[in-house]
């Protein structure tokens, strides 16, 4: 079955320990975080701030297996919930 989830994440700042800290809790056997706030510079959201403000995540773990992709969605959502910006 498949076990990836990949997406971007739009975040309040200050957030690659942290992001990588809670998806731990997947126990992946991949993990990747990587910072792409640059690419999203001048985008709603963002407010002047220049990093910490986008991250593209690569995740495969046995936590996401038989799961639907919207099913894995919520499971990554949930776990970053407190750390998302909201738009508000």
């Amino acid at each position: 079955g498949d076990r990836r989830w990949g997406g971007v994440l739009c975040m309040v700042g200050g957030m690659q320990e942290k992001i990588t800290e809670q998806l731990e809790q997947l126990k992946p056997t991949k993990l990747v975080v990587r910072d792409d706030s640059s690419k999203h510079a001048g985008h709603a959201g963002v407010d002047g701030r220049s990093g910490d403000t986008h991250f593209a995540v690569d995740i495969v773990s046995d936590a996401f297996e038989g799961k639907r992709l919207v099913q894995r969605h919520q499971q990554v959502y949930a776990l970053l919930d407190e750390y998302m910006d909201k738009g508000g």
